[in-house]
């Protein structure tokens, strides 16, 4: 599968050096490139790029405003926003961008970016699997629930917690025991003590020192916190 590829980045070295590491990945068609908000929307247009390269700080028209406009779009195209900045992250993965680079991009974090980059372009194009049912031991019963109504766990103790929307299960597997049997679901650990939904995740609040915060789209607006060492591969995971 050809991946077709439009860069729109203002400063020429830096539009260069791009273009010369994405020519290395094989399946990778470069499209004509812009130097502003303004062309790239006209070039989108002409051209129906796969995924674009978005600086953050263009002339005429801003990255993040162009990117707005892009989602508008009956065909969407997937967005890796590169910036000399680590300011813009929480506001880039809220536009569902891909991936998040910093110039000067490294080689290595731009493979990683088309690795993901890849495994969108598939599950674009696959249909979605029929959905499992989730067993739980809740006390002295089974129970079966939908693994999509669940809104998050936590570690309480020598016990697991299950909210979903109307009902609080306790487990007695572990936190990562609950983890492995949700991965093929867009379940995240944010915490030693929590795993989450991302499905229901409506904020990510920068807290400090690398931490954040995230809102849940839950009656209580659960507040679940996302440790410092788990912060980026977040941001990542929710571009997943």
């Amino acid at each position: 599968m050809t991946i077709r590829v439009m860069i729109a980045e203002d400063e020429r070295l830096a539009r260069e050096e791009l273009q010369y590491l994405l020519a290395q990945e094989n399946d990778v068609e470069l499209l004509p490139s812009a130097a502003n908000g303004k062309e790239l929307l006209q070039l989108v247009e002409e051209h129906e790029p796969d995924v674009i390269f978005l600086d953050v700080k263009m002339p005429e028209m801003e990255g993040v405003k162009a990117a707005r406009m892009l989602l508008a779009r009956k065909k969407q195209p997937f967005i890796v926003f590169s910036t000399a900045h680590e300011d813009y992250a929480v506001e880039a993965f809220g536009l569902n961008a891909v991936d998040y680079l910093l110039k000067p991009v490294d080689p290595q974090r731009l493979k990683e970016a088309m690795v993901r980059i890849r495994k969108r372009l598939k599950s674009a194009a696959q249909p979605t699997a029929k959905l499992s049912k989730l067993l739980i031991e809740d006390a002295d019963r089974l129970i079966v629930i939908d693994p999509n109504s669940v809104i998050y766990a936590m570690r309480d103790e020598r016990v697991v917690q299950i909210h979903s929307a109307t009902q609080m299960y306790t487990s007695k597997m572990t936190l990562q025991q609950l983890e492995e049997k949700l991965q093929s679901y867009p379940f995240f650990r944010t915490h030693r003590s929590y795993l989450v939904n991302l499905n229901f995740v409506s904020e990510v609040v920068p807290w400090f020192n690398g931490a954040y915060n995230l809102t849940l789209r839950d009656s209580k607006r659960t507040q679940i916190p996302v440790s410092r060492s788990y912060a980026k591969e977040l941001l990542r995971f929710l571009t997943e």
